[in-house]
This record gives structure tokens, sequence and C-alpha cells, in this order.
């Protein structure tokens, strides 16, 4: 299927990126994190062990200030959700361990955020899966019966698109593969190369293959779209979402897959919320 719009979106984004890197390089010391993920030079083993904890501010903006509000302080809301399109319990409560007001409204990556959903991997270590500087969960938590929720959070569909694995040519090896892995499981018809096209969205989805497939944990992959966010100029209903998720899977060649029940499409319109309204 031809989606020129989603190809010329990417390059445009791209684009964008490599004009903020330019600006920024300069102060990354001031900013270690901004380009999480990205790397400018050589990063120390302490680097890289603060990079797993990733804390970034009290104020915030889009995606990152609806999850944090929602988690802290009507997590109810993200509940009900998840429980009515998984296959979970309806009285089985949610615990969420981040991003925690109490933690700095901390985020986690790499062996971090398993530490954080108390789990332990049993068959395939990460290191042997993914390299260090993996996807950064904007929410995790876990449930009464030990079900443990992965969360990518969004309020306008620019954050859909991402840029292709900046890695080390060593990590990228090891990426390529795993992705081309999970690409095979989830019988993807596309041709493109996951690590290039919408690799935010593929990381994701190869980690939930790897906890559950690869380690045999019962995990979640829930993607939270915020409707109605007007200082970002995200989608006003429900229905744009769900065409601009509609035309990323058609891009990717998956529609139902193998891990298609361990996961949610969770849209909370932001005028439902209390801080919502104040906006």
């Amino acid at each position: 299927m031809y989606l020129e719009p989603l190809s010329f979106g990417e390059l445009i984004w791209e684009s964008c990126f490599e004009v903020q890197k330019s600006r920024f390089k300069d102060h990354i010391g001031s900013f270690p994190y901004l380009f999480r993920g990205f790397t400018f030079g050589k990063i120390s083993k302490v680097e890289k062990e603060k990079a797993m904890r990733i804390c970034q501010g009290l104020k915030s903006r889009g995606s990152q200030k609806w999850i944090r509000y929602v988690v802290n302080q009507c997590p109810e809301i993200l509940n009900s959700r998840i429980i009515a399109q998984l296959e979970i319990p309806t009285n089985e409560g949610i615990n969420w361990l981040s991003p925690l007001a109490n933690d700095d409204y901390a985020e986690y990556q790499d062996q971090e955020f398993l530490a954080v959903l108390k789990t332990k991997l049993g068959n395939v270590p990460l290191e042997k899966f993914w390299p260090n500087g993996g996807p950064v969960w904007d929410a995790l938590g876990r449930s009464d019966s030990g079900n443990l929720m992965l969360v990518e959070a969004k309020s306008h569909v620019g954050e859909m698109v991402s840029p292709r694995s900046q890695a080390s040519p060593q990590s990228k090896a090891l990426i390529s593969k795993s992705l081309k892995e999970c690409k095979k499981y989830l019988k993807s018809k596309s041709n493109i190369d996951w690590a290039r096209s919408f690799y935010q969205y593929t990381n994701r989805l190869a980690h939930l293959y790897f906890l559950r497939e690869l380690n045999r944990l019962p995990a979640f992959l829930v993607f939270v779209y915020f409707v109605g966010d007007k200082e970002m100029k995200g989608p006003e209903s429900e229905e744009e979402w769900r065409g601009a998720i509609k035309l990323l899977h058609s891009y990717l060649g998956i529609g139902r897959t193998k891990l298609t029940p361990f996961m949610a499409d969770v849209f909370i319109d932001v005028k439902s919320l209390s801080i919502g309204r104040q906006v």
C-alpha cells in the first residue's frame, strides 16, 4: 500500500531532528537526556547507569503532562479503560510504579524498568536482545496478580513518527536482528526496515515480544492516546487517532497478530480531566 503522506512526514520529521540536533549538540552537557537514545559521543558507564532512570523536571507538556496527571491524580480512569480491553479480571487493581510525583516523575529504561516492575527474566537476558539505550517507558504498572503494564503515551500525531535508530554499528546489528525476529513472528507483510521507519513504535512491539514470547512473562503493551490537546494541536476525536493508527499498521504490514490480545489502544479526552478543563 502506497502511503506518501506518512513517508513524507518521516522525511520532514527527520529533517527537523537534524536541525535541532545541530542547534543543541554544543549544549548537550547541560541537557544530557534531551535527545535520549541518540548518541553524540562516547557515554561513560556511570552515565549509562544514570540514563536508566530519567528525570525531566516538574514542568511538562503534551503526552508527558497528561500521563503524569492520570497516573498520579486519577489512575482509575486509565485502569478502567485498560481492563475493559484486555483479558484480565474486571476487579483487578493496577499499581502504577512510574511516573510518580514522589519519585520526581522519573521514567525508566533498560535493566531499571525491569527492576521497577519487580520482574526477573527466566530465559533470555535483555542484553542478548537489546543494547543499552532502549525504550524509555512513559508509565509502568503492575496488577494485583502480577500482570506487567508498559505504557507509551501520545497527544499529537507527530509523536507517532520517529527517526531511525542512531545506535552504534554493533548495537544496530543487535537491534536489527531482534526487530527482524519480531517482524517475522508477527508475520508482517511489509518489506520496510523496522529499524528505520516508525522506530519508536516497532521497538515497543519488539519489547512486548521479548517479554511475552521469549521470557513467558504476563506483559501488556498499552498505547494511551490523549484527545483534544489544543496546545500540541492534537487530534480532536478518537476517530482521528484510529485513522492514524490504521495507516501506521498498514505501513508496518501488520493487522491482528499473536500479540494483539496483549495490546490496548486507550483513548482519553483531556477535557474529562480536571487539569484539562483548565487549559
